[in-house]
């Protein structure tokens, strides 16, 4: 048992390691294509992505914490609703916000024509929004919720009683929010602020879309245009070790939360209370709270539905409601089968590293980790992985029909999906794992239980939420993904992210509000789940 999961890991890893292996067939033809791309678009690719990453940071970092510092240690008018409805955005993924906002905000939109109108206005009124500060912007409005958890958790948590200290020792509101605050969330902020920028990074849609040179997209541009899989493959492999400093950055701001709840874990949050605001600092607090709401969730998905409506009253071009059947049905489909073997395949890794006393558990726990390092990996990475390796099989044993099995074909794509989001299954079950005690196991053992009964009868009960959290995130981060299905996808299969991408490249935007507006739909079910549990816990806690 303990081989095959070890196998099935290392078949995991596989995209990895065909990245990096791009590096060990340096010809000179291959070194003649570096130093032109060094030469010529490279340095374009990393600055734009270094302005983007920094962009996206500071405007992640600022909202949320603004939001978390707000709802967690502050009590004003409709802060219970503020409480879950900040999570609303993560329903939206960006490109979703990046059709809705060009819509409704470009030169030729309802917005700047209605206001030229109305008020004898000459030209554009803004920037265009298809620009680097748009996408930065887009990015902050629906990432800021990693950093907002993240933090609000850890405010919650250690920051209310000890304010409450500071307080009794005279100190100002502003000096306790600055001072005793803001420092103990400092971890929570750096995690949230790494998973943001991963997110980010991983992105094709927006960067496409609004034509940025990204290292996502020259993957592409070099994989599709110049036809050069090496290149592509040098150039997945230097984004992946950014995204692999993000994931220890990451990680190591994770510890240091443990370690800081640990310590501070004999003193009690409920004791003391959140600052109660009134008049001008309570209608400043719930701006605070609403613009995010407004601005990544409400507005655009209100707007969604705006075109929806538009679209299907235009007398000329009606929905193609028998398509979307299709295209949703294949979503389903693929979603629903990553989302299965994904969870068993987590299931599985988690009862055995659960298990001691083999040899290869160290071997196992290490090819485990692995399979966090698929999550961070954007899709473009994953595609240019997988199909690397198949095209080196397929050129020394064309016998074996790797390319027609991976390539253009449902098991391409859920082999991709598995890659990327197996991390989110393990995590989900590993955490159920954590409220079963080690002395039930003990106690089955004494009882005469074997290892399959012990699964079956013991810990399969005890993790059936956890194991429907793993499918119903990964179904919903698949249902989202768009890069690695843009480029393995079987022909004539398209998704719901790929076709409400193609429309809205061709400038049919009107049309992909249809599709945009199931893939939100779908995203708000983990976000609803997730802001019962917050109401719950927090309900639990008062």
């Amino acid at each position: 048992m303990r081989w095959l999961l070890i196998l099935c890991c290392a078949v995991v890893a596989l995209p990895v390691a065909g990245v990096l292996g791009s590096w060990l067939v340096m010809d000179a033809a291959a070194l003649q294509v570096l130093q032109h791309l060094a030469a010529t678009v490279l340095p374009g690719y990393a600055l734009q992505s270094l302005w983007l990453m920094l962009g996206v940071a500071a405007g992640v970092g600022v909202l949320g914490v603004a939001t978390a510092v707000a709802v967690a240690l502050f009590q004003f008018p409709g802060r219970t609703v503020w409480e879950w409805a900040l999570l609303l955005p993560l329903a939206m993924p960006a490109y979703v916000l990046a059709y809705a906002y060009t819509d409704a905000l470009q030169f030729s939109g309802p917005v700047q024509v209605g206001l030229r109108a109305a008020f004898g206005w000459q030209g554009a009124l803004w920037p265009d929004v298809r620009s680097l500060q748009g996408a930065i912007a887009l990015f902050v409005l629906c990432l800021y919720p990693y950093v907002y958890l993240l933090t609000r958790a850890a405010l919650g948590e250690r920051a209310v009683h000890m304010m409450e200290a500071a307080r009794l020792l005279g100190a100002s509101l502003p000096r306790r929010v600055r001072t005793v605050a803001l420092p103990l969330a400092r971890p929570a902020v750096m995690a949230g602020v790494a998973l943001a920028l991963m997110e980010t990074l991983a992105d094709y849609g927006v960067g496409s879309y609004f034509g940025l040179g990204t290292f996502t997209t020259g993957i592409y541009r070099a994989w599709l245009s110049m036809n050069d899989s090496n290149a592509a493959a040098q150039l997945a492999s230097i984004l992946l070790v950014v995204v692999a400093v993000l994931l220890a950055f990451e990680r190591r701001a994770q510890n240091r939360m443990r370690y800081a709840a640990t310590r501070s874990g004999a003193l009690h949050a409920g004791e003391a209370q959140p600052v109660a605001l009134r008049g001008a600092s309570a209608a400043v607090a719930t701006l605070v709270c609403a613009v995010p709401v407004l601005l990544g969730f409400l507005l655009p998905a209100g707007w969604l539905g705006v075109m929806l409506w538009r679209e299907a009253t235009t007398s000329e071009m009606g929905l193609p409601l028998a398509r979307f059947g299709a295209w949703a049905w294949s979503s389903f489909r693929l979603a629903g089968l990553a989302a299965v073997a994904a969870t068993l395949l987590a299931l599985a890794l988690g009862f055995a590293l659960r298990q001691r006393g083999s040899r290869l558990d160290a071997v196992l726990a290490l090819g485990a980790r692995t399979l966090s390092l698929g999550y961070a990996l954007p899709g473009a990475v994953v595609a240019v992985g997988i199909l690397l390796p198949v095209a080196w099989v397929q050129a020394r044993w064309p016998s074996l029909g790797a390319s027609a099995l991976f390539t253009g074909t449902v098991a391409g794509v859920l082999f991709a999906y598995l890659v990327r989001f197996s991390a989110v299954a393990l995590q989900t079950v590993e955490a159920g794992y954590t409220r079963v005690p080690l002395s039930i196991d003990e106690t089955s053992r004494m009882l005469g239980a074997g290892r399959w009964r012990l699964f079956g009868r013991v810990h399969l009960p005890l993790l059936h939420r956890s194991a429907l959290a793993a499918v119903l995130l990964v179904f919903v981060d698949t249902m989202k993904e768009l890069p690695a299905t843009l480029v393995l996808r079987p022909f004539g299969s398209d998704t719901l992210a790929v076709v409400a991408y193609n429309l809205a490249r061709d400038e049919r935007l009107a049309e992909a509000s249809l599709p945009s507006l199931a893939i939100v739909a779908v995203g708000l079910v983990p976000v609803v789940l997730l802001a019962r549990t917050m109401v719950r816990a927090a309900n639990a806690t008062a």
